[in-house]
């Protein structure tokens, strides 16, 4: 980890890390844009495993599977069936679930970086990358909706059925701004402030040991393994956490589909 408890000018004091410190300098600057930085190779770098990976499990599609084979089937049945399937519907769900499955391991691997030494980046600890894919969904399933209801969609989607004509001034425009303004920023905000909140904790504990290890006092210097003690169990919760959003954000992007699909019945 980069050193970032720096002694202050008016000496010994700590200096924290910031959100800036998440924002490393370009690999390959060009113009007056940021260029190529790590977050993209990072992007990259996860297309090209992911794909090596599933595309190697299916190569030999062997009807008693072996390891990696079986690890990939394990894969693609957990989004198939415990986000697909059970919330889309037998019906309507398979020509979903590409959709859905690419989610999920796409933002699963660039959490994961996060926690893995020298990478130490977690993609979505920045928010453009977060809104493309809150972008695409809103897009999905709005697409989805019209496709299936037509123009009446949007009147599904911010008119409740079964509620009095009085109330529906206030009603409707709740609804419009529900679903179709603050779903997708909460959809993308949620993704990005965990990663960047977790990340940001890691750092700082990782920089306040350094701190209290070069200081004199022997009491600073013990206390370093308190807060070392305390840094792992947070670089636990942070992996989990990276798991957790990647089930979220996937698990959520089901719900605005099925919700599409049978707006009518809402």
């Amino acid at each position: 980890m980069i050193a970032l408890a720096l002694p202050a000018q008016d000496g010994g004091g700590f200096t924290p890390p910031g959100i800036e410190d998440l924002h490393l300098p370009a690999i390959l600057p060009w113009g007056a844009a940021d260029g190529f930085s790590k977050q993209m190779l990072l992007v990259i770098l996860s297309a090209v495993l992911l794909a090596a990976f599933f595309l190697a499990a299916a190569r030999r599609g062997a009807m008693v599977p072996g390891k990696l084979q079986f690890v990939g089937e394990m894969a693609y049945g957990f989004v198939r069936n415990s986000i697909g399937k059970d919330i889309i519907g037998g019906r309507d769900f398979m020509k979903y679930v590409p959709l859905l499955f690419s989610l999920f391991f796409f933002i699963l691997v660039n959490n994961i970086y996060g926690a893995i030494p020298l990478l130490q980046l977690p993609t979505f600890s920045h928010v453009g990358g977060a809104y493309v894919l809150a972008a695409i969904v809103y897009l999905t399933w709005i697409g989805i909706g019209v496709k299936k209801h037509g123009l009446r969609y949007f009147k599904l989607a911010t008119v409740p059925s079964g509620v009095p004509w009085y109330i529906l001034p206030i009603v409707v425009p709740i609804e419009i701004i529900s679903n179709f303004l603050v779903r997708p920023v909460t959809h993308s905000l949620r993704l990005f402030a965990t990663m960047l909140a977790g990340h940001l904790i890691v750092m700082l504990a990782g920089s306040g040991i350094e701190f209290l290890v070069t200081q004199e006092n022997v009491l600073l210097k013990g206390a370093s393994l308190l807060v070392l003690a305390g840094a792992i169990a947070m670089y636990m919760l942070e992996a989990l956490i990276m798991v957790l959003q990647a089930y979220v954000f996937t698990l959520l992007t089901a719900i605005y589909i099925e919700g599409a699909l049978h707006a009518d019945a809402h």
